[in-house]
Formats: C-alpha cells, structure tokens, sequence
C-alpha cells in the first residue's frame, strides 16, 4: 500500500511540478484501460495456442534505418533458450543453477539480447537477475557488482570499455565470476584483453539479431583466449556466406588480396523469425528460398569454421572501388593508448568518391589529430587511412550502448 502511494506522489511531482515528462499525442491511439473496458474479463476465453503462434513483436534496433517488427513464436523462443543453455551448460551446468549463480542485466530487457539470455535464459536456469537501470551510473554499478559478486556478465563492448578503465572496478572481487558475454556490436581486442588482465575471465563473444531470437553463434564457453571472431553456430544453426547473387561461397575460398572471400553472413535455424509484422515486402527481401536469413552483415569464415563479421553492409565505405569496412579501422585506432572511443564513417571525397573520417573520444586530453593520422599510418594500408579526425565528448549510443554511426553522418 505504501508503495502505491509513493509512487502516485513521485508521478504527481515528475510529471506537474517538475514536468520532466513531456506532453506526447498519438492520433488514433488506444489507452490501456480502454482496451481493457471493451472486453469484460467474464467474457474472456483464452485461446488455444500452438508453437508456431506470435508470442512477441520484437521490433528492430533501427541503427541503419527503419526498425521493423520482427515476429518471433514460441518455438522460436524456446529453441533459442535450449541452444542457449547447450552452450552455456559447460560453465553453469544442466537444469537448475547453483547458489550463487547470479546474472547482470545491464541492458533494458526489451533489447532482445537481454530478454533472451538474462530474462528468459536466467528463469529458465533460476538465476538471480542484477537489474541495471541506467549502466551509464559507473558508481552505481560498481555498487551493485560489489554487493552481489556476479557469475555471468552479458554486456556490450561500451560497457566492459567504460568498466575496465575504471579504477574502482579493478579493485573489486571477480572471483565469482564464470563467464563474461559480449553481444549487440564487436568486442575490441584491446578491451577485452584489458577485461582478463582485470577479472581473470575470457570475454566469450556471441552474435545474433532481433530476427533470431536473437543468439545465432558464439565462441564456446571454455575457450580461454579471447578469438576476435562470433565463434560457431548453435545447435539446430546453419549459418552460411552468401555472394551478392545469393551463392554461398565456397569454404577457402580468396578474394583478389589472398584474404578469406567475404559475403553477407546468413542463418537458418528454429530461431529465425516467422517474418516482419505486416511487411511482407521486407519479409521477402531477407529470407532466401532455402529458408536463410539474410542479416546484412559482412562476414567471413576462417578455416576452423569461426565466423567473423567484417561490418554492416550498409556501414561499408568505397574508396577508389575498395571496400573499407570501420570496424577493422577502429580495431586499430582504439589500440592507441590516449584513445578512449572511436567511430568510423565514410564521408565524400572529389577523388576516391569516399574516404574515413574517425570520431575519437580521448583517455588523454593531449592527443592530437596528427597523432592519430601517424599512427594509422603505421598500421594500415594506404587506402584504408583516415583522412579526417573529430574529436568527441562522447558518441551518439543508443539506449543499449551501440554506436549510432548513422547519427555521425548527419
């Protein structure tokens, strides 16, 4: 009761005296309690569902452009929970967790790779969940790592970044801790060496989307070094790469620089969506005949059968008839010891038609453009260098801590 009232009197005083929550208007829009009144609960029946029934819309990040509802079943759900736990099993074991299994969640449970692996994963487990609301609050949440001594850390790289260059969390107890989860954007090197040097734990690196529940693969648990790579399909999971016509390119396959050929990275299994909520059009242009999931991230596959996505296709920059894909730039650049953050963005240029442009957020108030400019030449090839550098308070991120790279272009 006395939560009840609390409540109404911190809505009242958010809302009329500080106003901190803006008016908002949504033409045609239905309150909740009116959905509720049309239909009394006496009349109610419940319906019979089936695995192949929604059970959510779980709507895209739209960081490359407009977010869709994708629609995940049951089944799709309860196969991602039974991989997850496939994999997992060699760190927190088969059926129910053991005292002290404790999860953090620090990323919003409507982000799918939060309602999967700490929400769903952690009740079927019966894991305690850590919850974060804002992982922004560094002191907040070295609090609560402190307090409750974790055992499985699911975050994104922005997260373990901002957590391993702070001196509070370097003090702290990891001796709980069995296994730390990268996902939503690539882990750097640099981060996740600097994560084991701290806790003694290996960053396991995983990848999937909103479109497959979302875990489509992932570096098994017991691997003790870092590989750089999303590691190998699950259970149930094929994953292939795909040519611009639609041909999976053949294992060992070169490209004209002797590297591995890479292609769209693309993935079929019981996880991947029944389609985009009344967009059959979008539908159509991501799934293949065959039943694969076109995910627009460019990728390659090294001869141990470990994927490796090179970057977004939409992210790719053409220099000279070269692609340039940023993140292998800033897996370079966020090596220099005075950088803290950097984005890549291809801006346009009268002789290469593109070139990157960096957006750094310094560690060290003293480094220069022409530190960063030195040392990309140092460490990459002529056509992959930099030509502009901008330094940054901070980047655009969003809610989930994934850099928005489309908010730089603006």
């Amino acid at each position: 009761m006395l939560g009840l009232i609390k409540g109404t009197i911190v809505n009242f005083v958010l809302r009329k005296v500080r106003k901190q929550v803006p008016a908002w208007n949504i033409p045609g829009h239905v309150s909740f309690k009116t959905a509720l009144n049309k239909f009394p609960s006496s009349k109610y029946q419940r319906p019979t569902l089936t695995l192949s029934d929604t059970a959510v819309l779980q709507y895209t990040g739209g960081t490359t452009g407009v977010s869709k509802g994708a629609e995940l079943t049951h089944r799709n759900l309860v196969a991602n929970v039974l991989q997850c736990e496939g994999i997992f099993a060699s760190k927190f074991g088969q059926g129910d967790a053991e005292d002290g299994d404790r999860i953090v969640c620090a990323l919003p449970l409507y982000h799918i790779f939060a309602f999967m692996v700490c929400a769903l994963y952690g009740m079927y487990k019966g894991q305690t969940n850590i919850l974060i609301p804002n992982p922004r609050d560094l002191p907040a949440v070295i609090g609560e790592l402190r307090k409750y001594k974790p055992s499985f850390f699911p975050a994104v790289n922005t997260l373990f970044n901002a957590l391993v260059n702070n001196e509070e969390f370097k003090q702290l107890d990891h001796s709980n801790l069995k296994l730390a989860m990268g996902g939503g954007m690539a882990v750097l090197p640099s981060t996740a060496q600097a994560w084991k040097q701290i806790t003694g734990v290996t960053i396991i690196e995983g990848y999937g989307l909103s479109e497959t529940s979302p875990v489509a693969t992932a570096n098994p648990p017991a691997n003790t070094e870092f590989t750089g790579t999303i590691g190998v399909p699950l259970p149930s999971t094929d994953v292939a790469i795909l040519d611009e016509d639609g041909n999976i390119i053949p294992l060992g396959a070169l490209d004209e620089e002797g590297h591995p050929q890479s292609g769209e990275i693309s993935i079929r299994g019981p996880q991947v969506m029944k389609g985009y909520w009344n967009r059959p059009d979008e539908t159509a242009k991501v799934m293949t005949a065959d039943g694969f999931f076109r995910t627009g991230d460019i990728g390659i596959m090294n001869s141990e059968g470990y994927f490796k996505i090179v970057d977004r296709k939409k992210d790719m920059i053409l220099v000279s008839g070269f692609n340039v894909y940023p993140s292998e730039i800033e897996e370079v650049i966020a090596k220099h010891p005075k950088v803290l953050e950097v984005a890549t963005i291809g801006v346009p240029d009268e002789k290469s038609g593109e070139v990157p442009k960096l957006f750094v957020v310094k560690k060290d108030e003293s480094l220069t453009a022409e530190e960063i400019l030195a040392f990309a030449k140092q460490n990459l090839t002529g056509y992959k260098r930099p030509r502009y550098v901008e330094f940054l308070a901070e980047l655009p991120k969003s809610n989930v801590g994934k850099i928005l790279r489309k908010d730089l272009r603006k």
